[in-house]
């Protein structure tokens, strides 16, 4: 079984598949068909940058989902089964025709704004641990989240022994410094412009539950493995939810992984900009084939 997954936020740089828009009329056209839904040039942003304003969450999110859609699109064939790394999640949806283009890239788009919008009004941040166990990570975040000031939770199981840990920002340094001295081989805050997926998004979550709420589901052409539970559905209400509540939820990956496995995937392609997702795969799973369409 084949299995196709989507990167998340992090894998933009500036010139990202300019070379697709260049000798490809299909992704030309679809990129020229965002521009206009957008009524901005995002191309001109993924293209020429600049850098700070490509790494800002509103153009992040809708800009890596063009990228990878768009080369899913091309490719023109149809998986055993999907699934996507948080802002992936949207993709996989697409992919497995749950929504449409149009409303997949209104959706990271609305997503990203109130997310930027969100990491603005509450001082937050994430921070990537790498060494400790996922029990003792999230020991780490409890003991240190005493109130509302000092907020920190797990966000991201990326891999075995790779957690990104998110809430305020005093919370997240002093999880950091706790990791170190429990051995950690590496602790350190990642450039970010909010504290996503924890309590911290909730200014972006009932705003987004109200625009998603205008938005129709399909049921799912193919399993999505969702970021909440790690498990797969077709369901179009629950994968609404799901995708929801992703947004204050921590990303499963590790054990989205092993249960895709478990359900009898062989294979795992990663399509869209960078290759972080294959990286993760082999670091939970080395029996695991993989390859990248960038």
């Amino acid at each position: 079984m084949k299995a196709f997954v989507f990167p998340g936020q992090g894998s933009q740089f500036v010139g990202m598949a300019k070379e697709h828009y260049d000798q490809n009329s299909n992704v030309r056209e679809l990129f020229d068909q965002a521009d206009e839904i957008l009524g901005f040039s995002l191309t001109n942003i993924m293209f020429d940058g600049p850098e700070d304003t490509l790494k800002q969450t509103e153009y992040t999110q809708a800009a890596i989902y063009l990228h990878s859609i768009a080369l899913y699109t091309d490719k023109g064939e149809t998986p055993s089964c999907v699934a996507g790394h948080s802002l992936g999640e949207f993709t996989a949806l697409t992919a497995a025709g749950v929504l449409s283009f149009e409303q997949g890239l209104e959706l990271v788009r609305k997503r990203g704004v109130l997310m930027q919008s969100a990491g603005e009004k509450m001082d937050g941040t994430m921070a990537a641990i790498i060494g400790l166990d996922d029990e003792k990570v999230e020991e780490l975040c409890h003991n240190i989240s005493t109130g509302e000031n000092l907020i920190v939770a797990a966000a991201n199981f990326n891999s075995t022994g790779q957690v990104v840990i998110s809430g305020s920002t005093k919370g997240v340094e002093m999880v950091v410094e706790l990791a170190k001295s429990e051995g950690a081989r590496m602790a350190m805050l990642l450039p970010v412009s909010g504290a996503f997926h924890s309590e911290l998004m909730k200014p972006a979550f009932e705003d987004f539950k109200e625009f998603l709420s205008e938005i129709p589901f399909n049921d799912a052409k193919v399993p999505v493995y969702s970021n909440v539970d790690a498990t797969a559905s077709q369901s179009a209400g629950e994968l609404k939810e799901k995708v929801l509540q992703q947004l204050i939820s921590p990303v499963l990956w590790t054990q989205t992984i092993r249960n895709m496995m478990a359900d009898g995937v062989t294979d795992l392609v990663e399509i869209g900009p960078g290759k972080v997702l294959q990286g993760l795969a082999k670091r939970i799973e080395r029996s695991l084939n993989t390859q990248g369409i960038q």
